[in-house]
């Protein structure tokens, strides 16, 4: 059974990856490659991990039943799947500028950010990522690596955390920050 650590299987790892039409599959000697209508994209694969290809579908499969190997299994699988989804769909991150005066314009690819510094501030995004501003407050960075995305996005983030105070800051959409009562008046008797 899965407590007893004798060859149980990964739930999520056994799980096999509808592969859309449009989109190629390359596996060659611990590296897998994943083409689609938006592009390409490629990872080294761990030696414990085999993938297999059967019709439209692709299976993750572990070499071993070693702890390495069952941690990987898993992981691997929801790897090739972002990857599978990449390259169909893409992903995105959309970011919000809350506070009096921080604004988000673009200068050919880069972003500039106010942010209430004595200096904007300009992000030149690396390849295969896209940042759009859809309004002065509002921030959206796309690709196909989610890795990626999700990394550009929280470089983004931390040029202005959000502070609980005021609640000013760049936050991802829909987060909610825990605010916190500030300093009051002493009470008198």
């Amino acid at each position: 059974m899965y407590g007893d650590g004798r060859g149980a299987m990964s739930r999520v790892g056994k799980l096999p990856i509808e592969l859309p039409s449009g989109v190629e599959v390359n596996i060659a000697d611990s590296k897998i490659s994943v083409a689609g209508p938006k592009g390409t994209l490629e990872r080294q694969l761990p030696d414990v991990i085999r993938v297999e290809q059967e019709g439209s579908r692709l299976l993750v499969k572990r070499q071993e039943d070693s702890r390495v190997a069952k941690a990987f299994h898993g992981l691997y699988r929801t790897l090739i799947a972002n990857m599978v989804t990449g390259v169909t769909q893409g992903f995105s991150k959309d970011l919000e500028l809350v506070g009096v005066g921080y604004r988000a314009s673009k200068d050919g690819r880069d972003l500039v950010l106010n942010l209430g510094f004595s200096h904007p501030v300009r992000i030149t995004p690396p390849d295969g990522i896209e940042i759009n501003v859809t309004d002065p407050t509002k921030i959206s960075v796309q690709g196909i690596d989610k890795e990626l995305v999700g990394q550009v996005a929280a470089n983004i983030r931390k040029l202005r955390k959000p502070e609980p105070y005021k609640g000013k800051g760049i936050v991802y959409k829909g987060e909610v920050i825990r605010r916190k009562a500030g300093k009051s008046a002493k009470g008198g008797r």
